[in-house]
């Protein structure tokens, strides 16, 4: 009989290649079934995640499930895995969920983080954390842009052109622009993401912030379908995936991966 385990993860992911696994390439994915392994006497074992980042993308509420034959407390498999990783991965807290419970199809939310370090001088320390932007930005021009997006659209200027999905139609619940001392922060909550929407999103509105666009050339952009319409990607390393929605709550915790809405 197999167990279905579920595990709320956080990861630095400088040093990764993204999340799936990839010959030859250092990954979230392999890092965490090598765990696995080892702890299963070198029986390999699969991991689902609610969705996979980038090379450089960080997350702080990633979730994953695998099945299991042996049967260990909740309570300890953090501990047993995060004696077999590496020190940019952190296993926070493990739950036994049904067995048709998939951390992917079953999720109704997530909510992405995006930091942009906006000052003149770069940040040694934050170099892999947030994206280094030293001109002005005009906040206001930003959330005037970000309104156009709200609702359920067809996204498809915002994803990769190759983008592999029936549908394009998204909706974003969330696109809130703030500062934090020296950086603009982007919490954006949708029921759903495209590959790179979040970071050509903060790519062009950060055009429109710098002055390079006006707010109303946002919903032109949407409406043009066309990924050639809108503006450069915003690199991976300021991407964190920060906390993922279910209909019931999974873990104690009531940081990520619960159902509390609150950005």
């Amino acid at each position: 009989m197999l167990n279905r385990v579920a595990l709320l993860v956080e990861y630095d992911g400088s040093a990764f290649y993204g999340f799936q696994v990839q010959e030859n390439q250092r990954t979230i994915q392999g890092e965490i079934e090598r765990a696995l392994s080892i702890i299963h006497k070198g029986e390999f074992i699969r991991i689902h995640p609610s969705g996979r980042t980038d090379t450089g993308v960080h997350a702080r509420g990633q979730v994953i499930h695998f099945d299991t034959p042996l049967s260990i407390d909740p309570a300890r498999w953090p501990q047993a895995l995060n004696g077999c990783l590496p020190n940019d991965i952190r296993i926070v807290e493990a739950a036994c969920v049904a067995d048709d419970f998939h951390t992917r199809y079953d999720s109704v939310r997530k909510h992405y983080r995006y930091r942009v370090l906006n000052r003149k001088e770069r940040d040694v320390f934050r170099r892999n954390l947030a994206f280094f932007v030293p001109y002005e930005m005009d906040l206001d021009l930003i959330r005037a842009g970000a309104a156009h997006l709200l609702g359920t659209h067809d996204f498809s200027s915002f994803c990769v052109t190759n983008a592999d999905v029936k549908s394009k139609v998204r909706t974003l619940h969330t696109l809130q622009v703030n500062r934090q001392g020296d950086e603009i922060i982007f919490d954006l909550i949708g029921d759903g993401f495209l590959h790179n929407m979040v970071r050509i999103i903060v790519g062009t509105l950060l055009e429109v912030g710098g002055g390079r666009r006006a707010p109303e050339d946002i919903a032109r952009i949407r409406d043009a379908r066309n990924r050639a319409a809108a503006g450069k990607t915003a690199p991976g390393h300021g991407l964190f995936l920060w906390q993922v929605f279910y209909e019931q709550p999974i873990f104690q915790n009531n940081g990520a991966a619960s159902n509390d809405n609150d950005a």
